[in-house]
């Protein structure tokens, strides 16, 4: 009885802690400015990943899946591997500018929802940039 009672308060105190403090005031994202960038430079590009599944030549492929994940509802477990073309247009035919590389893997039981961990190689830089994170989808 004494355990129950020291996990409800230690539930309360958890409650009231997250309803008194404060919210984070920082945003995501924000709009800039190119007059105000100073010496920055300020660049838009546009890409398109070609993540393929099937097929003769997939660039996307399941290397590891667990017990349930063929039933599941989301393809929770499942783990996938690519090396994935970017191109400058929509079609696959399309000037290649680069590859994303990487793993990701289907991370929540109730959401389609991706962990995903990359690296954007381009064709013409000799340094990757990599980016990881999770992406809920729908």
């Amino acid at each position: 009885m004494a355990a129950k009672a020291s996990l409800l308060l230690l539930l309360l105190s958890l409650s009231l802690a997250i309803s008194l403090a404060k919210p984070d005031s920082r945003r995501f994202s924000r709009t800039l400015r190119p007059q105000k960038l100073g010496k920055e430079k300020l660049s838009h590009f546009r890409i398109y990943f070609h993540d393929i599944v099937s097929g003769r030549n997939p660039t996307a492929v399941r290397v590891a899946q667990a017990a349930t994940t063929n039933i599941s509802r989301t393809a929770f477990g499942m783990v996938t591997m690519m090396d994935n073309p970017l191109t400058v247009a929509p079609r696959l035919s399309s000037k290649l500018v680069g590859r994303a590389q990487g793993i990701y893997a289907s991370a929540s039981q109730t959401e389609l929802s991706f962990l995903m961990v990359l690296n954007f190689a381009s064709e013409t830089q000799p340094s990757p940039v990599g980016e990881e994170g999770g992406r809920r989808v729908g």
